[in-house]
């Protein structure tokens, strides 16, 4: 006999949206989110549980990478609706048997949120009930110094996230808000960015003259941006965060 499932129904957060505050208790400390990361990019994302093997070859590679990251003004932080001491004795785990890809005594230093209650993972609509009830699904929410969410990114349980693409998102959204530009598909620094559509008839003729801009028609506009300068600005903004 077929059931009828009522599930709660919340609202997600949205691309624009100023990222819902919360205090939670993490393997690092209390944390006041995102009033406690104001001035740097954040990364938060969520996992379904602990001492699970794709949640874990995840935070291997994040955890790998965290200076990396870092060196883009940018903070991780995690979360699953395990306890803490959970958190505490699967990182442990981690850091004393687990070897991947050759990363061995790996150590998680960004905070890991205790969300037993559920109330972050509902926030910013982790939970997805046609996946699982009592599992947050790996969301990825890009947050910007402002406490605006950038850029948001969900998985299925079954799915492992692409770290290489984290962090090109990352580099992209401060590269496209230093430079005023977008950046076309697999834009990686170093690669021609996308001017602007012209927003009128003299515009776009005179972006057609201009030697900086190579353009194939008058809508589709590219120019270079210089992998260095890009980095080098991203490496100002962190100092400037950091002061």
């Amino acid at each position: 006999m077929e059931q009828n499932q009522e599930y709660e129904t919340i609202s997600m957060p949205r691309i624009g949206d100023a990222a819902p505050e919360f205090k939670a208790v993490t393997t690092q400390g209390d944390i006041n989110f995102p009033a406690d990361y104001k001035g740097s990019w954040v990364i938060l994302f969520s996992h379904p549980a602990d001492f699970t093997p794709v949640c874990t070859s995840e935070f291997m590679t994040f955890a790998s990478m965290e200076d990396k990251f870092n060196e883009a003004n940018c903070k991780l932080v995690g979360l699953s609706i395990d306890g803490l001491y959970s958190h505490i004795a699967w990182l442990r785990t981690i850091k004393e048997k687990i070897e991947y890809k050759g990363m061995k005594n790996i150590e998680v230093t960004f905070p890991l949120i205790e969300d037993i209650s559920m109330n972050v993972a509902k926030k910013y609509g982790m939970i997805q009930p046609n996946e699982d009830t009592t599992k947050a699904v790996r969301a990825v929410f890009f947050i910007d110094p402002k406490g605006i969410i950038r850029t948001m990114i969900y998985y299925p349980l079954s799915l492992g996230r692409n770290f290489d693409e984290l962090y090109r998102v990352i580099i992209a959204l401060q590269a496209a808000d230093e430079f005023d530009v977008a950046t076309p598909a697999d834009w990686r620094p170093g690669d021609d960015v996308i001017v602007g559509p012209a927003g009128s008839c003299g515009t776009a003729q005179d972006r057609m003259q201009d030697d900086d801009i190579d353009c194939k028609d008058w809508f589709f506009c590219t120019k270079k941006l210089d992998k260095d300068m890009v980095l080098n600005r991203i490496l100002k903004n962190k100092l400037v965060a950091e002061v």
